[in-house]
């Protein structure tokens, strides 16, 4: 069972806000919530794990109940790692609120199969719907669209475009620079993207448990690539809080970026922060 360090007053703060356009808050790692001023409520990566210590240690709280969420139309996850697609964080959601869950192939193949979510919790088939590049999914006030990303560790990652009257987010899960990130940049206009930002580290194997030379995320470089190609207004850092070992301060951003066009704004959050689009 997961025991929150913050009680639930994160859960409570997303369900009582009335947004004027859309309402983002970090939960760490690379989980945010979405919510809309007409009230949908959208889970991105949700993960309240603790890691596989000594391994992937975490070094942040755990900053909700999942079983405390009482409100949400839907959850994404943009790959089939065990911190964007995980039970315990992330059926508690669609058990309450009868939201469901959107994934690629190989992330639903690990909540069905791997994890047999449906056998541990309460949930129907209906809830669990498997998205693919160039979908398009309509939930409540937002209009969804799966993208490419380039997570050269997983085997079907995808980016989302969250479209809502308000502006436009980009969630990019752990990708890398693509050659797709132009197209991207040119057919949205993206209000605010979040890209995955760390450091490069000796991180034990997951097989010998020596350690091993690991980058999960972009560096100062790729991380200001990215959003200059796709064009960003807004780029929120994520992910440098997570991993003992990986985490790096994302305000160095500001030299890297300061000489490019875009992104023209860097948001800097932490875990719990809110941010808004108007």
């Amino acid at each position: 069972m997961i025991q929150s360090d913050w009680g639930d007053w994160l859960v409570r703060d997303v369900e009582d806000a009335s947004p004027e356009g859309v309402a983002i808050w970090y939960l760490g790692c690379n989980g945010f919530v979405l919510k809309g001023q007409e009230g949908t409520t959208i889970f991105i990566d949700p993960y309240v794990g603790l890691g596989d210590p000594p391994r992937t240690v975490r070094m942040i709280p755990v900053p909700f109940d999942p079983t405390d969420v009482t409100d949400a139309a839907a959850v994404f996850a943009t790959h089939e790692h065990t911190d964007h697609v995980h039970g315990p964080s992330q059926a508690p959601i669609l058990e309450n609120t009868d939201a469901t869950f959107y994934g690629p192939d190989d992330s639903l193949a690990v909540a069905r199969d791997d994890e047999s979510w449906a056998e541990e919790w309460d949930l129907e088939d209906d809830q669990f719907v498997d998205v693919t590049e160039g979908d398009v999914i309509e939930v409540g006030e937002f209009t969804i669209h799966v993208e490419d990303a380039n997570d050269p560790d997983a085997t079907h990652p995808v980016s989302y475009v969250f479209e809502h009257d308000a502006g436009t987010v980009f969630h990019g899960g752990d990708t890398k620079p693509s050659n797709e990130f132009d197209r991207i940049g040119q057919e949205y206009d993206l209000d605010l993207g979040i890209l995955a930002f760390g450091t490069v580290g000796q991180i034990p194997d997951k097989e010998t448990r020596e350690p091993k030379r690991t980058q999960w995320y972009n560096d100062e470089n790729q991380v200001v690539e990215a959003a200059s190609a796709l064009e960003l207004d807004r780029l929120v850092p994520s992910h440098w809080d997570m991993w003992k070992g990986l985490t790096s301060d994302p305000k160095v951003l500001h030299h890297h970026a300061k000489s490019f066009e875009y992104p023209e704004r860097l948001e800097i959050v932490e875990i719990g922060d809110r941010i808004d689009l108007e």
